[in-house]
């Protein structure tokens, strides 16, 4: 029986926005969180008279009690579908990614924001564009989008060019962005991108598939294929090798963080299967 997989999510800031929503809002409005009290003159609203409050007034004024607005936020899910991100053992890191679209489809409703998929590789993948609506059904459909879009052979390896493409678009939107990708790529091009979305939460993903930074077990002649390019190659596997490759693994991980973190942001990893638990324990984390 298919059962509905979400995750709890939070941002660490008071957002602006019109929308009621789940969010901790910046402006005054319906709500249940106390904000000050003001006059009733610069407030008419006769129903939130706080007449305590009045009664201890200096000046004998009708008070009002103004309580701050919870907001809806606009939620984009930008999607690398590169070729890399067609690898893995048991299942592709695509598939991983539609498990976690469709995750955040039902987690984003449930909240009450709207939310949208923005793909791309070399370049933005308009096939695949999904605008953000607040829809029961916007889970399924972009992750049935992913799992049935065709790759697209350009001969242009390199996704900063993609990824400009998207950030220029939601330059100065304030909104979340999940960022989804293996970034297998060189992150040169990354800080000025990420500056382009100083408006928005960015939350980086990282999906790496075991196979990828876990070396094989047992020693042997291995056969590798380079994804992105067709080149082949074969080495010989053995515990020297297998040592360097773990450590190449961690020293990628050390640079995605550091480089995130210059700009305040702690990225979430996940490797194997889409961990909805964990993706609400690195939400609890970021606004305790």
């Amino acid at each position: 029986m298919n059962t509905l997989v979400e995750f709890q999510y939070r941002l660490p800031l008071r957002v602006s926005g019109a929308r009621p929503g789940g969010h901790r809002g910046s402006s005054v409005g319906i709500g249940q969180e106390f904000a000050a009290h003001t006059r009733l003159f610069d407030h008419p609203d006769p129903r939130r008279i706080d007449v305590r409050a009045s009664v201890r007034t200096v000046q004998r004024e009708w008070l009002v009690r103004v309580h701050r607005q919870r907001v809806a936020v606009p939620v984009h899910a930008v999607v690398d579908v590169s070729g890399s991100m067609r690898f893995g053992a048991a299942r592709t890191k695509l598939d991983v990614v539609a498990a976690f679209v469709e995750a955040l489809g039902h987690s984003a409703f449930r909240i009450g924001d709207p939310v949208g998929m923005l793909p791309f590789d070399d370049a933005a993948r308009e096939d695949l564009f999904v605008p953000a609506r607040h829809a029961r059904g916007m889970g399924p459909l972009m992750a049935e989008l992913l799992r049935d879009c065709a790759p697209r052979h350009t001969g242009a390896p390199p996704r900063a060019s993609g990824l400009r493409d998207i950030a220029t678009r939601l330059a100065g939107c304030a909104c979340l962005v999940f960022l989804v990708s293996d970034f297998h790529w060189p992150l040169a091009a990354l800080p000025g991108l990420l500056d382009t979305l100083t408006h928005a939460w960015v939350v980086p993903i990282v999906v790496w598939d075991r196979a990828e930074v876990e070396p094989p077990s047992s020693n042997g002649w291995l056969s590798l294929g380079d994804i992105e390019s067709g080149e082949a190659r074969t080495m010989w596997m053995r515990g020297s090798v297998r040592e360097r490759w773990r450590d190449a693994v961690a020293e990628r991980r050390a640079q995605i963080g550091a480089l995130f973190a210059r700009h305040g942001i702690r990225p979430f990893f996940n490797e194997g299967a889409f961990d909805a638990e964990a993706l609400s324990r690195y939400f609890l984390e970021l606004t305790a």
